[in-house]
């Protein structure tokens, strides 16, 4: 286990998740004194080469492809990391990242040492069609590698409702 003193948080974001895993993670790594490393894993990228500083060379999954959008998709997480990050006073970083989302994010956690990995998760309602194939980032992350994985739920689940 990586001691959490010391040790910065990895976290999973995608481009449309609600603003609540940015500020979890935010909030653990200020009240632990440590640094955060935000991750996208880009599916529809191939990886390359991981380099030494965390950021990896990736291309098309379609060699004939001449695709150049997820320049912009990397550019608006910077952006609105930036922009949620900007008062927190926590020191951050984001590497824009290829292939399966659970495989990028160990990777970059064992890179960087972090006490652990946060990630999104839905709540209350069914898996969707991904989930159902490929299974949960965070299902993944807890059973194929050591560091403990904060879910944040991404819907609020109200019990006080009865059940009708």
């Amino acid at each position: 286990m990586t001691p959490f003193a010391g040790h910065p948080i990895v976290v999973g974001v995608t481009p449309d998740q609600p603003e609540l895993v940015v500020r979890t993670a935010a909030a653990w790594a200020s009240a632990l004194g440590v640094p955060v490393w935000f991750a996208y894993a880009d599916p529809t990228r191939l990886l390359v080469r991981e380099l030494a500083d965390g950021t990896v060379q990736h291309e098309d999954l379609s060699p004939d492809a001449a695709d150049d959008s997820w320049r912009d998709r990397e550019g608006a997480l910077r952006a609105r990391l930036a922009d949620l990050m900007g008062s927190s006073g926590v020191p951050w970083e984001f590497r824009y990242l290829a292939g399966r989302p659970d495989r990028a994010l160990t990777h970059l956690a064992r890179l960087v040492d972090a006490a652990a990995i946060v990630v999104g998760t839905k709540t209350g309602r069914g898996p969707g069609l991904h989930e159902l194939l490929e299974g949960a980032v965070g299902q993944h992350l807890a059973h194929h590698q050591h560091r403990p994985v904060l879910l944040v739920p991404l819907a609020v689940v109200d019990w006080k409702t009865p059940l009708s």
